[in-house]
């Protein structure tokens, strides 16, 4: 079993910090909230993404998947009260000439083995697409 751990601790009333290993990520939580960090919903948003793109990096290679580019979108959705994440939809666009089999493949492979969207996905309405980057002119 694989286990985590990160430390965060409060700069200020203005903002705090995360680390793990040798990584560090300023974190929003000041009330009125700021533009140079990610808050607790876009960190989830964000953990959810990189688990995704995790997942194409690892499952690629196996499926012998050729890929130029990956760009991952995502929109959450939360209610008021009380206050929760309702919500999680996103488009996987991937920039390959893989057809569109082996496109849906590679969604259901992420969609699969995600850690991370796995985890949310037993808590929150999880959808998306994956789509292809218009073809190059």
């Amino acid at each position: 079993m694989l286990e985590y751990s990160i430390q965060a601790r409060r700069i200020d009333d203005h903002g705090s910090l995360a680390k793990t290993k040798q990584a560090e990520i300023t974190l929003d939580t000041d009330m009125k909230g700021r533009e140079d960090a990610f808050n607790p919903a876009e960190l989830l948003l964000a953990a959810v993404a990189a688990c995704m793109i995790k997942g194409i990096e690892r499952v690629t290679p196996l499926l012998k998947f050729e890929l130029r580019g990956v760009e991952v979108k995502l929109h959450g959705a939360r209610q008021d009260s009380p206050p929760k994440m309702v919500s999680i939809t996103y488009e996987i666009i991937v920039d390959t000439d893989e057809d569109e089999h082996r496109l849906d493949l590679l969604h259901k492979n992420v969609r699969k083995f995600g850690t991370i969207s796995n985890t949310v996905a037993e808590a929150v309405k999880l959808e998306g697409v994956i789509t292809r980057v218009s073809k190059h002119v």
